[in-house]
């Protein structure tokens, strides 16, 4: 007899897989789908808790053709518990980190608390995309109740970069189709079959994902009741994840971020170009001190998919200003930005990977 799940789900947006040219070298293509939504080393992710009363969803009234307005903002409780997921995070010793901010036009993560919303997230730099008065994440049930922490260190680990640990293609799990869209159909979720597939059925690519061994511990695997799971057999009557970041979680993300080197950056002095020598996933890091204010271009050269990243230091914190992902094209990047003199401004260029023989370098001009 089939067990009716009672766990909630995280809901990612049903969005296609990055996509490249055709044509791309294995090892080239492996590298960009690895990558392409990680952030450089060393950002700061700045993050806004919506807190205005205009800030919502206008949603359907059921049965009545009516509408009503539901607010994303989140009482002090749930915030503290997002605020100590983002700590805990940081607490691994990544490179990055993470600040409160006030300004939503700060910050590059915007959370709502929109109860019945679901619980989801953009995937690392696809945040980037969302618009400024709009949600990155959202928080749909009460995070103070027993064993929904983990609900905020998933989504945080989806901020950073993470996917779903069920879909990756090394777990071997052979589903039960139907009675894993029967399930999903029910409460608490309701979901569609296409939701269903999207974030439990679908398959990852091999590259996409956090490792290449399945990590049944992860904080982004889910845990499924008995009588979803066929194979492997051990989990025919369910599997528990502890809802804790597990070892394969923090060497992933420190992987990805590892800690940051305290000297101080190479200068990158204007018309002089820096060698990179990077391997790939390799990050170089630059100061630019703009002997004048002006318009400055910031380009990489070479045959290599680069994604660079400028930040101007505000009250000694680095703040994203813009940046370009070269990746998978025949260009390279170049970056245009109106540089202040006697402010300080960073440089960050991540490989994804160099296939020709040449040098690459980096230069403002």
């Amino acid at each position: 007899m089939l067990i009716v799940m009672t766990a909630r789900y995280c809901s990612l947006a049903q969005q296609p897989a990055p996509a490249f040219a055709a044509g791309l070298a294995a090892e080239r293509l492996s590298a960009l789908i690895g990558g392409s939504r990680m952030w450089v080393n060393s950002t700061v992710l700045h993050y806004y808790f919506f807190d205005d009363d205009t800030d919502g969803s206008v949603i359907a009234v059921p049965g009545t053709g009516a509408t009503r307005r539901v607010s994303w903002a989140g009482a002090k409780e749930q915030q503290d518990v997002v605020r100590e997921c983002f700590q805990e995070w940081q607490d691994l010793g990544i490179g990055g980190s993470f600040a409160e901010v006030g300004d939503r036009s700060e910050a590059e993560l915007r959370i709502g608390f929109q109860l019945g919303d679901g619980s989801w997230s953009t995937v690392g730099k696809d945040a980037l995309r969302v618009g400024l008065h709009e949600r990155t994440m959202n928080f749909g049930w009460d995070l103070t109740a027993p064993g929904e922490r983990g609900t905020a260190l998933h989504e945080i680990g989806h901020a950073l970069g993470m996917l779903h640990e069920h879909q990756s293609p090394f777990a071997g799990i052979h589903w039960d189709d139907e009675a894993v869209y029967a399930d999903l159909a029910g409460p608490p979720n309701f979901w569609n079959r296409d939701r269903t597939f999207f974030n439990i059925l679908r398959k990852l690519d091999r590259d996409e994902v956090n490792g290449s061994v399945w990590d049944p511990h992860s904080i982004m695997q889910y845990p499924f009741s008995s009588g979803l799971i066929l194979e492997p057999e051990q989990y025919r009557a369910g599997l528990h994840p502890p809802g804790t970041l597990s070892a394969a979680d923090k060497e992933f993300v420190l992987r990805w971020y590892p800690p940051a080197v305290p000297p101080r950056p190479p200068a990158l002095v204007p018309f002089r170009s820096a060698p990179l020598g990077l391997g790939p996933g390799e990050q170089a890091d630059f100061v630019v001190e703009p002997p004048e204010t002006r318009e400055y271009t910031v380009g990489t050269f070479g045959d290599s998919d680069t994604v660079v990243v400028v930040f101007e230091e505000r009250d000694g914190e680095p703040r994203y200003l813009t940046g370009q992902d070269d990746g998978g094209t025949p260009r390279n990047a170049t970056i245009k930005a109106h540089l202040v003199k006697g402010r300080r401004y960073f440089v960050r260029v991540r490989l994804y990977s160099g296939w020709g023989s040449g040098e690459t370098a980096v230069m403002c001009w």
